[in-house]
């Protein structure tokens, strides 16, 4: 049976409007507000992301077309250009950012039904940034180099159901490590980051709030090698050993013992160093670990090619910031509608068929697990009978 709302109305529905009202209501965002509330500003936004919509025209275009189906999504009439460029440049994209949270918390609970990777417990996070450039002369709060404009989208990464569980935008030139100083995490959490994370006073930081980190060294390390553990024959694991720092500065920020783990990389025929502070796991499920954050990566390509991330509708920073918010919560919807299908879709399929029928008339949760099944019609009321004359 063909249900009375679009594809694109029943996922807004997983929006609950009242928890949106609360969190629009915190923030004063419909303070000074005329017609067109923060409600009609995230549809048009959710649309430029799951339409591919790459400009206020076609934003406003695209829903104009959409004859018959507004009511469906909460709108009164398709928003001018104007007016969303405006909203886009004053209404305070914190909203986003607290519906992105509220979402989270859904997603999260449908994640824990599904199998872990691995067999320990341990929360397990990847912590990254990307950069995104920007035309300096255009975007001139995005502080990057002389002459060029960037920002970066900072993102921790749950892999339990790979949901981005934190974001923070900054300019270009904020060092990670500034950013992921900041950051806390729950006791008994595992981190996994790249080399441009490998500050040792994070890292002490880390170890003194009782969290697991994995990461790789730097060349030009210096240490001792205080133990060597036994390495399985056979295997790719070359040396497994117990370290101190012997760096002036590097020994006075962490004075207790690191892991060290070198694997052979058959693919790219090379060693590869891993350091952790976590003394108990097997050194291939260190060199395991280290290889799931490859899955951050996965997400800031994701990102890139399905949603809407790399040019912007406004020029403002904070048209720049609700975009990229608009962004996420786009991402976790459709997160939670992989983890929901019974289909197996990969996320750039999903979001390509869904982009192909957002404002098709199915059911939503029937297309999920069937996409390619013709839906079946039923008669609304009886024909009448042609009398002849």
């Amino acid at each position: 049976m063909v249900p009375p709302t679009s594809l694109f109305a029943q996922v807004l529905k997983l929006v609950e409007r009242s928890v949106f009202a609360r969190i629009v209501h915190e923030h004063g965002a419909e303070k000074h507000a005329k017609g067109f509330g923060c409600w009609d500003q995230f549809v048009s936004m959710l649309f430029c992301q799951m339409g591919a919509a790459h400009s206020l025209g076609e934003i406003s275009g695209g829903l104009k077309t959409a004859i018959g189906k507004l009511n469906h999504l909460g709108l009164s009439e398709a928003p001018a250009k104007s007016t969303l460029a405006y909203a886009n440049s004053k209404r305070p994209w914190q909203v986003y950012q607290a519906v992105f949270n509220h979402l989270l918390l859904n997603c999260q609970a449908e994640a824990s039904r599904h199998k872990r990777k691995f067999r320990f417990k341990n929360p397990l996070y990847s912590l990254d940034s990307t950069t995104i450039d920007l035309c300096i002369t255009v975007f001139n709060w995005a502080k990057f180099r002389r002459t060029k404009g960037a920002i970066k989208l900072h993102l921790l990464l749950a892999h339990l159901g790979y949901l981005p569980s934190w974001g923070l935008v900054t300019d270009g030139k904020v060092h990670d490590v500034k950013v992921a100083q900041k950051l806390e995490f729950p006791a008994d959490s595992i981190v996994v980051a790249d080399r441009a994370y490998l500050d040792f006073d994070l890292l002490a930081r880390w170890t003194f709030q009782c969290v697991w980190w994995v990461t790789r060294a730097k060349t030009n390390m210096a240490y001792k090698v205080v133990k060597n553990l036994p390495v399985p024959q056979g295997g790719n694991i070359l040396k497994d050993q117990l370290i101190r720092l012997t760096g002036f500065h590097s020994r006075k920020s962490y004075p207790k013992e690191i892991r060290r783990v070198v694997i052979w990389d058959n693919e790219h025929e090379r060693e590869l160093v891993f350091l952790t502070n976590h003394m108990g796991f097997a050194a291939s499920t260190v060199a395991a670990i280290y290889k799931e954050r490859w899955q951050i990566e996965l997400f800031f390509k994701a990102l890139k090619q399905n949603l809407h991330v790399k040019s912007f509708v406004g020029t403002s920073e904070n048209a720049v910031q609700t975009q990229i918010w608009t962004a996420l919560i786009a991402m976790l919807l459709l997160k939670f509608l992989q983890l929901k299908s019974q289909f197996g879709w990969s996320l750039t399929n999903l979001a390509a068929m869904l982009r192909m029928n957002l404002l098709t008339y199915r059911d939503l949760w029937a297309w999920l697990d069937e996409p390619f099944k013709v839906p079946r019609l039923e008669a609304t009321e009886n024909q009448l009978a042609l009398i002849p004359t």
